[in-house]
């Protein structure tokens, strides 16, 4: 009876083992879960210049459907021609290039070395524009780009 008692009173608790073999467990779980957490963020931040990209894209299309007759003048510099304040009275072109640099403005804004470029193809009926965006992905070393085409019947 004596032994049994004694058997019962070495048992209790933990070891030091145990416990260190319990830490180095969570650790690796920390570890693992820190890991997500870093990648859920850059998989965010892609989702989000992703979004800034398209919805400039889409805007890009409305000002081109908007002054359909442009044509090639959507592929020049980008121009401050005093159109939206109404100082002058601005026609097809002058009005692309106002464009132009509102778009470069807004993708320096919203993405990192953001640019816009826009490709106007008349070989088809109807005439297609394409409109291109890149960026640089913060941390990796992939160009990112979106394009759209869209088919603008001149008015």
């Amino acid at each position: 009876m004596h032994a049994t008692l004694e058997n019962r009173m070495k048992q209790r608790g933990f070891s030091l083992v145990e416990v260190l073999i319990a830490l180095v467990i969570m650790s690796v779980g920390m570890l693992g879960i820190a890991g997500l957490y870093v990648q859920s963020m850059q998989a965010g931040r892609t989702s989000m210049l992703r979004h800034h990209a398209v919805t400039l894209a889409g805007d890009v299309a409305d000002r081109i459907r908007a002054n359909p007759r442009a044509g090639v003048a959507y592929e020049g510099p980008g121009l401050d021609g005093s159109c939206v304040s109404g100082v002058a009275d601005c026609d097809e072109v002058a009005m692309a290039g106002h464009d132009i640099l509102l778009w470069q403005q807004q993708a320096a804004n919203s993405l990192p070395a953001g640019e816009v470029g826009v490709t106007f193809d008349d070989s088809g009926n109807p005439p297609t524009y394409t409109i291109a965006i890149t960026w640089s992905e913060p941390g990796a070393n992939v160009q990112p780009e979106y394009s759209i085409t869209i088919p603008v019947l001149p008015n």
